[in-house]
């Protein structure tokens, strides 16, 4: 049974042609954007589409994950901060304060 391919909002994929974009081949892609710049919707669409290993792996080894988002990430995928690559990235790289 397949799924069906997800309609996500284009604001999300402003930079690339979303209509020609394979979703199976750029797959840690496609989550990692939604994640970062989508809403509840294209989050359960995502997760639907991918499923939750597919999901768990693109946010676990991501780079970047904005701040709010990760703690979002974390939620979904019930994995403590200190698991993502991205945080660990940032802790061992720190910078100004955003603040």
């Amino acid at each position: 049974m397949s799924v069906a391919r997800p309609v996500f909002d284009r604001r999300i994929f402003w930079d690339v042609d979303y209509e020609r974009m394979d979703l199976d081949a750029k797959w840690r892609f496609v989550i990692e954007r939604v994640f970062e710049r989508g809403d509840v919707e294209d989050i359960r669409q995502c997760r639907r589409y991918y499923g939750d290993d597919k999901v768990r792996t693109a946010l676990l080894e991501a780079k970047f994950l904005p701040e709010h988002r990760l703690s979002l990430a974390s939620a979904v995928v019930d994995e403590p901060l200190e698991s993502f690559r991205c945080y660990m990235l940032k802790r061992s790289h720190p910078g100004l304060s955003p603040y």
